[in-house]
């Protein structure tokens, strides 16, 4: 007995240490209110990693995207798929700047949230805690899209890696109630000159860096659905200006003759873009609500 009293002393230092240890250990995240929002983000800091409820999502609905019916139509059928229970495609929208793709996808929530459908947004550089994330998703009721905007990868770059793994699945099924919605100016999400993969000519004393560059382009494959955006014409971007103008309240008056300074804000730009015609539609319907404080 007398040889206890030593193990006994010790054992309670051990467990001193180990509470004090704990006590600076950051606190467990608790799990997400599902019922608090149709909006999720990704957050990370330091060791701790939680999903935050976005209170105020974008409220752009598909009626406000106008000149993009085709890419409505494509997107909005996968989507009432998915939340019908029916089999459904991971989804890769890509094009030109400004042209809607991620204004489509935040439409795409509001239009089915009702039914059940949620989106988390995840960063790429996040892209590596996917598995944990769709961990927590696998057998709720409701439906979810992980939203990942404006992708694209560099060399040398492997959060990718661990995307290929949640579209393809692992050696698990990826769950049935996650699809995975991107958006990139890049159709493979790589750099697709010559010039950008000069680097790539010794990756890692690979006798065949080719195939490192295959194996990440075969990563835009694994998405089922592609959706191609365009630039505007001319007056498509007219049209969009004017939808803008009307939903911020401008008069008709002052719409019929914005036409020019549209156009002139445009080529300031260099775009014409839904961007390009929302940043423009923002400014003059700002310019007329002092002239009528004043007039009152």
């Amino acid at each position: 007995m007398p040889n206890s009293l030593p193990l006994d002393r010790l054992l309670a230092r051990v467990e001193a240490v180990l509470g004090r240890f704990e006590a600076t250990l950051p606190p467990t995240p608790p799990l997400p209110d599902w019922d608090a929002a149709i909006a999720f983000r990704w957050r990370k800091n330091q060791s701790r990693s939680w999903l935050q409820a976005i209170r105020h999502p974008h409220p752009i609905r598909l009626a406000d995207l106008n000149n993009i019916d085709d890419q409505k139509e494509r997107i909005t059928a996968n989507t009432r798929q998915f939340v019908a229970g029916q089999p459904a495609n991971n989804v890769l929208l890509t094009g030109s700047r400004g042209s809607g793709k991620s204004s489509l996808v935040k439409a795409v929530l509001n239009e089915y949230s009702a039914k059940g459908l949620r989106l988390i947004e995840v960063d790429k550089e996040d892209l590596t805690d996917l598995a944990d994330i769709v961990d927590l998703l696998e057998g709720r009721p409701e439906r979810f899209i992980i939203f990942c905007d404006d992708l694209s990868f560099e060399a040398g770059e492997t959060a990718y890696k661990a995307l290929k793994s949640v579209l393809d699945g692992s050696v698990a099924a990826p769950p049935e109630n996650v699809l995975i919605y991107a958006t990139s100016n890049r159709r493979h999400l790589m750099p697709e000159y010559f010039a950008e993969n000069l680097d790539t000519t010794r990756v890692d004393d690979e006798i065949h860096p080719g195939e490192a560059i295959e194996e990440k382009i075969s990563l835009s494959e694994r998405f089922g659905l592609w959706i191609s955006f365009y630039p505007f014409s001319q007056d498509d971007y007219l049209n969009i200006v004017n939808h803008w103008l009307r939903y911020l309240g401008v008069s008709e008056k002052v719409i019929a003759a914005s036409e020019r300074d549209a156009l002139n804000w445009a080529l300031g730009r260099g775009s014409r873009s839904g961007r390009v015609a929302w940043q423009f539609a923002r400014d003059l319907a700002g310019q007329q609500k002092p002239a009528r404080k004043s007039a009152k």
